[in-house]
């Protein structure tokens, strides 16, 4: 029969056993055990810190390296914008040739045009012989009429018209008046030479309306 000195335990028929050690023996055993416990912890906390500060230098390496990648690029992206400064130069004279074409025919009229339309809602026994045009420029507000009953007006168009027959002259203002542009019209006056031939005077005012806007299909 023996005492286990683990758990103090009565062992029946068990090798009997005596630790004859003194106690310093156990306390130096279990310090040294403690110490390599301490070691290990000590060596596993050095490795975690050569591993995180591995770990930070290699990102700070990979940091630097897109850095300079960056910092190439950017030189690459100067050079490709000094290259092309001179097209740069170019769309913005382009641009501004652009802008001066719309101001410069912002009050244009096809004139040939207008009287060519003019000329068809007349009769076709009439004949327009002279034509006067007084019209806006871009760079002068045209000048309104103070008289009631005539509107505004960017144009005014005088022109002189032959007939063999009697001058049906409210009907001319009417078949003017379906003219794009038309803002109104006044008839001077009517005269008739020895040949037969009558001549009749009529000043047109024209609105907005009979702006070209040649350049307008290509600002779209």
């Amino acid at each position: 029969m023996s005492r286990s000195k683990d758990n103090n335990l009565l062992v029946i028929g068990g090798e009997p056993a005596v630790d004859l050690l003194p106690p310093e023996v156990h306390r130096q055993r279990r310090a040294k055990v403690v110490r390599r416990h301490l070691g290990l912890g000590v060596i596993g906390t050095i490795a975690i810190v050569v591993v995180a500060t591995g770990a930070s230098v290699a990102l700070a390496m990979l940091a630097q390296s897109q850095l300079e990648t960056e910092q190439a690029l950017t030189v690459v992206l100067a050079k490709q914008q000094a290259d092309y400064a001179e097209v740069r130069i170019v769309q913005g004279e382009v641009a501004l040739a652009t802008a001066a074409q719309q101001v410069g025919v912002s009050t244009e009229i096809d004139w040939k045009k207008y009287l060519e339309g003019v000329q068809a809602v007349l009769p076709a026994s009439v004949t327009i012989s002279t034509v006067a045009i007084d019209s806006a420029t871009p760079l002068a507000v045209y000048t309104q009429s103070t008289a009631p009953l005539q509107g505004d007006r960017v144009a005014t168009v005088s022109f002189t018209a032959k007939t063999s027959a009697l001058p049906d002259v409210p009907t001319w203002m009417n078949s003017l008046a379906t003219l794009p542009g038309y803002a109104d019209a006044l008839p001077a006056t009517v005269t008739r030479s020895e040949s037969g031939v009558y001549t009749a005077t009529i000043t047109m005012h024209v609105n907005d309306a009979a702006y070209a806007h040649r350049f307008a299909d290509e600002e779209k």
